[in-house]
């Protein structure tokens, strides 16, 4: 299970047309973020939720705070990185990865990759109702074309809605997708001091620390979690590699193409993601699902072009 990091959305371009160096290692990335939603899927078999998220994130923190001190770059964030540090770790990270663990435990890795990467419609919702920009008409029709894939997917016709924690873990998806999408409006306001890979070791911490306090009280200890070298495998590539390994590549290589080629390229995550636990974890997509599908993903490049087009307007 992928967070991409937002923060990245701060850096400025510096090459519009990316070499293959940065294609692959872009590519790789999307790979194993798509990967990481079944790889998760396989852990919640032994672990609880809460604290899988918690062991995703302190393990990519240990890491990644190893990595900022080797550059020399581990501070603390200054004041003005506080309020950044504390969306990005308590509402991306801890809320939208608790969230969607919980949710994971009830509903299949397809329907749930595909309803956390909702979060570039709710974030055309989200502007205009916080910052009162009125979306264009692209918008507006990737935000009607993408509720109505939405609709489809949570449909009595597709999901049993008498199951337990059916209607809850859906519901728990969408609101993890709305609360990134807040985060992302804030990256997009905040003025940044620090590097987004200086600040994202404190961010990862920021929400490890509820989440482990979340699963002592609602999990229990983690004394009960078998250890063996599978599991041990699984949050290995969780954790240090599709969390920090991902994260430093996206803060290397993301910056070097342009805010509407990265979001193009996290396009592929969910595919993958989806691809992958039909191929491993047996999952079934039905033609409604299908349906839903194609209507959030066209909602999603439209989502995507209208955002290109505001850039240029933007530079005009």
């Amino acid at each position: 299970m992928s967070t991409a990091p937002t923060s990245l959305l701060s850096s400025k371009t510096t090459n519009p047309l990316a070499g293959t160096g940065t294609i692959a290692w872009l590519t790789l990335m999307v790979v194993l973020w798509g990967l990481s939603w079944p790889a998760t899927k396989l852990a919640l078999d032994v672990v609880p939720p809460l604290w899988l998220a918690a062991l995703r994130f302190g393990s990519a923190a240990l890491c990644l705070f190893v990595l900022a001190i080797v550059r020399g770059v581990c501070r603390l964030p200054t004041r003005a990185d506080w309020p950044i540090v504390a969306s990005v770790g308590l509402l991306q990270m801890m809320t939208f990865t608790g969230l969607g663990m919980i949710a994971m435990t009830h509903v299949d890795t397809s329907r749930a990759v595909l309803l956390a990467y909702t979060t570039p419609l709710w974030g055309v919702l989200a502007s205009w109702l916080l910052f009162k920009q009125v979306p264009t008409r692209l918008q507006l029709l990737a935000l009607v074309v993408g509720l109505g894939g939405i609709a489809a997917i949570c449909s009595p016709w597709e999901m049993d809605w008498s199951a337990p924690g059916a209607v809850m873990g859906s519901a728990f998806l969408l609101i993890g997708a709305i609360c990134w999408a807040v985060v992302i409006l804030h990256v997009k306001q905040h003025h940044w001091s620090a590097s987004p890979l200086a600040l994202a070791p404190w961010q990862m911490v920021l929400a490890t620390v509820p989440l482990a306090g979340f699963a002592f009280v609602l999990e229990g200890t983690p004394t009960a979690i078998p250890f063996d070298q599978r599991l041990v495998e699984l949050l290995f590539f969780i954790g240090p590699v599709a969390t920090s390994a991902c994260f430093v590549i996206s803060a290397e290589y993301g910056r070097r193409i342009s805010t509407f080629g990265m979001s193009n390229f996290t396009l592929g995550v969910p595919l993958i993601g989806i691809v992958a636990s039909v191929l491993l974890l047996g999952n079934t997509l039905s033609p409604l699902f299908m349906v839903g599908l194609s209507a959030v993903f066209f909602a999603m490049v439209l989502a995507a072009i209208a955002m290109r087009r505001g850039q240029r307007h933007q530079t005009v």
